[in-house]
């Protein structure tokens, strides 16, 4: 892999620690700033909805920048959203900072996307995309229990400050490894109308949908694994972060593993994750009774997951090609983001409303068996549209 992929590696580990260090500082921020702990929550409700908003705002306004210059700016601004997050005095401008950090984040993953895919042969893109996201999952094992620990040792300030020299050490690798855009195709239209007109094929907004179901059934399950952990499992509070390791390791190995196997053959990576995921999300319905079934069915949860990533990705990319593939990756992004959301809702809906905290897997299982509804419609439609084409006369 050329070395340009490992400084969008970079960038992608300051922005994943970015994003869930906060889960840990809550305590802090909240003690320090005079806000409840569902107030300091809601800063990280804050980011995701930068996230969603970012992707379409900046997509709109920066679809004639090439591609460097646009990674380089979103650096600039996750540096100095981080920064103000350290120098934040009260709550709201901490939150504002964070809704500005997250504009960096489904754009930078969205163009990292399409730039990691030219740098590499055809049949490495999904790799490269792997790749690039292993700085998300590396983020989650090292960068936010160093971030966490970092921050109650010296202050939660220290460690946005800290990442705030992750963004500049990123955005110098990436100046100095990343190569300048080629030329655009004749005839592609560069405009931002032409990027948007990607977003309204059929195909495109299929897989988007299929992004989001796919996550909203891991969010419905992750988002309440430390009280799975410890009520269901039997799991002491202080138990709870090493078994989170396991969940971080798995993510590592699936993340490569789907890049791998969508490179062979994407579509049925795409379905044979979506089946994956589902059937990891059932067993743990029943393997969260026994702890150490529970701390494997974590470790394969993390491995699930993002086994989808890269397929899912490269599947977007795959339908938006021409001038439009940086905004439909940024969207698909934006997707996941929204995934965990509402995933994260659901999960809270079933143990208020429903069959409980024990059923939280069980009906988040269901949920990516629609992405996979969504997936064969797509290919029927798409089988559909070439056996309908008219055949074109040859001399």
């Amino acid at each position: 892999m050329p070395l340009a992929l490992y400084a969008l590696t970079a960038g992608a580990f300051g922005i994943g620690v970015t994003e869930f260090v906060i889960m840990g500082l809550l305590l802090d921020v909240s003690a320090d700033l005079g806000v409840s702990i569902s107030a300091a929550g809601l800063l990280i409700s804050g980011y995701a909805l930068g996230v969603v908003i970012g992707a379409p705002l900046l997509g709109a306004l920066t679809g004639r920048l090439a591609k460097k210059t646009l990674l380089l700016a979103l650096m600039v601004v996750f540096t100095i959203g981080n920064l103000a997050c350290a120098l934040a005095p009260d709550y709201w401008t901490l939150m504002a900072a964070r809704v500005l950090t997250a504009f960096a984040h489904a754009s930078f993953f969205g163009v990292g996307s399409v730039v990691a895919t030219g740098l590499v042969a055809p049949n490495r893109k999904a790799s490269a995309i792997a790749l690039m996201f292993t700085g998300l999952t590396v983020a989650n094992i090292l960068g936010v229990p160093f971030g966490t620990w970092l921050g109650q040792a010296y202050g939660w300030r220290s460690t946005f400050l800290a990442v705030t020299m992750v963004g500049v050490v990123a955005f110098a690798v990436i100046a100095l490894l990343v190569p300048r855009d080629e030329p655009a195709a004749a005839g592609e239209d560069e405009s931002s109308e032409g990027a948007l007109a990607v977003l309204g094929r059929r195909p495109v907004l299929l897989g988007l949908l299929t992004t989001v179901l796919s996550w909203v059934g891991v969010f419905a399950a992750f988002t309440y694994l430390a009280p799975i952990l410890t009520r269901i499992s039997g799991f002491s509070e202080a138990a709870v972060s090493p078994i989170l390791l396991v969940f971080g390791g798995g993510l590592v190995a699936g993340n490569l593993l789907g890049g791998r196997l969508a490179d062979r053959h994407l579509v049925p990576t795409v379905i044979g994750t979506l089946i994956a995921l589902s059937a990891v999300l059932f067993v743990m319905t029943a393997a969260i009774h026994q702890p150490i079934a529970a701390i494997i069915a974590v470790g394969l949860l993390g491995a699930a997951a993002f086994a989808t990533v890269a397929p899912l990705q490269m599947w977007v990319l795959d339908k938006a090609k021409g001038a439009g593939q940086g905004l439909a990756s940024s969207f698909n992004i934006a997707a996941f983001n929204l995934g965990n959301a509402i995933g994260a809702w659901l999960g809270g809906f079933v143990i208020d409303h429903g069959p409980g905290l024990g059923a939280v897997t069980l009906v988040a299982g269901l949920v990516p068996l629609a992405a996979l509804a969504v997936v064969l419609l797509a290919l029927r439609l798409e089988r559909g549209r070439r056996l309908g084409a008219p055949v074109t006369a040859q001399c």
